[in-house]
């Protein structure tokens, strides 16, 4: 057991050896003999505080050890946020024409992907509209006779110039009666391809107008049943990706000088959840009136759909690094007879040893005294070691020593 703050006596093979601010001073001779005499041993040895494992043991128990060495002291500011929908991966449907629902095939909630069938409408307005197309190809194909007509006769001087112009007119008109029909239909979705193969079409089509899916996403939204009268400019879907999500931060007054595009941010929605890492994608220019707080905002990848819009979350801010000599983990860092601690390697085993530590981040802390660099000690897993020190002072309490 560790008596004072400077040092500790500990007792190998029948000889004695002083810990002092994580060093053990020994002669060899002294160190072979303890290594020989307690070779295979995990036991406390009485009066000693040393903690004995074999390799197997240290595995066992998920002891890991580590050399102490250099760091960086990570300085964070805690923001408040809330999860939503990335705009830019929305999708509002509407049906760009008026009719009636005769399908729906989607619903609340769904998964879909890009190019599949969510409704059909028929429509009287579609109606009229491909059949202003077919008669417009109709008319473009008779101007195009007459117009190679007349050009064939006054070429042989037996129609007049009068009648030679105005068959081109009636086809310059025609063309372009054809080419604003069939932007109208391609302004409704439909292809080119699909509008030069219109005239193949059965009659039953020409009301029929197909809703797709914009993109692939989730169905947030619903608003159309079936027989239901729609308009061109009704809201029947919302789709959203939702395998990428905002975080908008509230950074407040006081903040706004250190927090910047680009820095890294781990966000959490409380005890028991997952921790995901992202960076600032933009900041706001303005503050908000009302909450006197600006918009900082990070687009987080989300392709389990953990991250769920209108979540509330704590997001830490990264805003500075140093370096350090000496730091260790928080794991490594235990408190033993009212001394804060970690556990050294020993010739024969593990040791605890009192150190002093300086500034701390979210993960470790920076060691003043009691830890030199290079040394090896116990950065995770050391709860074992803690319980057969317990152990052995309990031992000691109860034989009077």
């Amino acid at each position: 057991m560790i008596k004072s703050k400077a040092f500790a006596l500990i007792l190998i093979g029948g000889s004695a050896m002083f810990f002092k601010g994580g060093a053990v001073l020994a002669n060899e001779e002294n160190l072979a003999l303890g290594r020989d005499a307690n070779a295979g041993k995990h036991d406390v040895q009485e009066g000693g505080g040393v903690v004995f494992l074999s390799p197997e043991e240290l595995k066992e128990f998920e002891i890991v050890v580590e050399a102490a060495g250099e760091g960086k002291l990570h300085h964070e500011v805690t923001l408040p946020g809330e999860v939503r929908i990335n705009e830019d991966r929305l999708a509002h449907v509407v049906p760009r024409l008026s009719g009636v629902v005769s399908e729906v095939y989607k619903t609340l909630g769904d998964v879909v992907y890009a190019g599949e069938l969510m409704a059909l409408l028929d429509s009287r307005e579609l109606a009229t509209t491909k059949a202003a197309y077919l008669a417009a190809r109709e008319r473009l194909s008779l101007a195009e006779s007459t117009f190679k007509r007349e050009e064939g006769l006054r070429d042989k001087k037996i129609s007049a110039e009068k009648e030679y112009l105005a068959a081109k007119q009636a086809l310059a008109e025609a063309r372009i009666e054809l080419r604003s029909a069939g932007q109208q239909l391609r302004a409704l979705g439909f292809s080119d391809k699909y509008v030069m193969r219109l005239d193949s079409e059965s009659d039953s089509s020409l009301t029929r107008y197909e809703i797709v899916v914009p993109l692939d996403g989730t169905i947030i939204e619903k608003h159309v049943v079936l027989g239901e009268v729609v308009k061109d400019d009704a809201e029947i879907f919302v789709i959203a990706d939702l395998s990428s999500v905002w975080v908008d931060l509230s950074v407040y007054q006081k903040d706004l000088f250190s927090v910047r595009k680009g820095q890294a941010v781990v966000i959490s929605a409380g005890r028991g959840t997952a921790r995901a890492k992202g960076r600032i994608a933009y900041i706001g220019p303005v503050i908000d009136e009302a909450t006197r707080t600006s918009l900082a905002r990070v687009v987080l990848a989300n392709p389990e759909r953990q991250w769920r819009p209108g979540m509330f979350i704590t997001a830490k801010v990264l805003v500075d690094e140093q370096n350090i000599a000496i730091k260790v983990p928080k794991t490594a860092l235990y408190t033993i007879e009212g001394k804060t601690c970690v556990f050294v390697r020993a010739p024969n085993g593990f040791v605890a040893a009192e150190v002093r530590l300086g500034r701390m981040d979210r993960e470790g802390a920076e060691v003043l005294e009691g830890l030199e660099a290079g040394q090896k000690y116990v950065a995770a897993g050391g709860f074992y070691l803690k319980a057969e020190l317990a152990k052995e002072a309990f031992a000691d309490g109860g034989h009077g020593h």
